[in-house]
């Protein structure tokens, strides 16, 4: 058993969560809390109704997520969300979020875990928001089907290729999540190739007028590798079960 509250100062304390700008829905940190103590942490990407549940039914004190309960604001407490708090309190599930810190966190995070899973060689950081860059630059030499091919072991799933530059492949952006959108910043940071995981329609016209690949690996598959590694380094640290709760949105 540990206690909550030292999980949640390590956790703020790891993952920089005061110092680290996101949007306004995130609300980083603890979202929910319960009587204090902690033997079995889940890890989801989404803190979801069936998510809650699932952790529920797992035997789950603390649910750690990379999307947390607020991302459309402020809500009244009926119908799902009601449901949701409500099961969450009465089975003493504590839920927390990182977002962009999850995100950006060089060892933790899901961008260096999935260039890391690619055996791709970061050089650098790029994709400024907020004065925060949230994207890594790497270095590659492969061909744009090999890089397909070991994005889509990586990521356990289908991706989606605009082919809009060189077949060989030298300069990688990547930014999991839903970062097709910052195309053009990436096509002017010099890279032939940007990986995310999922952008809107017009992301994949501009990537091919840019010259630049463009891979949608998808917005929850590129986003499963922070939260797994943190239950990994919680249960680790604190002596504690976990479980993954995997609730895919094919998105």
């Amino acid at each position: 058993m540990a206690s909550l509250h030292e999980i949640v100062a390590f956790l703020d304390g790891e993952l920089g969560i005061p110092g680290i700008p996101d949007y306004s829905g995130a609300v980083n940190g603890l979202q929910l809390e319960n009587g204090g103590s902690v033997t079995k942490v889940a890890a989801a990407v989404d803190a979801s109704l069936p998510v809650v549940e699932a952790a529920v039914a797992a035997g789950a004190d603390l649910l750690v997520v990379h999307h947390g309960m607020f991302w459309q604001g402020t809500q009244p407490l009926t119908r799902a969300f009601y449901k949701k708090i409500k099961t969450a309190m009465d089975a003493g599930l504590a839920i927390y979020s990182a977002h962009l810190p999850l995100d950006v966190h060089p060892v933790l995070g899901n961008n260096a875990l999935l260039a890391a899973e690619l055996g791709l060689e970061v050089r650098g950081k790029f994709l400024e928001w907020k004065n925060l860059q949230i994207g890594l630059l790497c270095r590659a030499r492969t061909s744009r089907d090999a890089l397909k091919s070991r994005l889509e072991e990586a990521v356990g799933g289908p991706v989606h290729v605009c082919p809009g530059g060189p077949e060989d492949i030298r300069v990688i952006g990547l930014c999991t999540g839903g970062a097709g959108s910052q195309i053009a910043e990436a096509a002017a940071a010099g890279v032939d190739t940007f990986i995310t995981g999922e952008g809107p329609h017009w992301s994949y016209p501009l990537a091919e007028e840019l010259g630049v690949n463009l891979f949608y690996a998808g917005h929850y598959a590129t986003e499963t590798f922070g939260v797994k590694a943190l239950a990994d380094r919680l249960a680790r640290d604190f002596a504690l079960e976990q479980v993954f709760i995997d609730h895919p949105t094919g998105l």
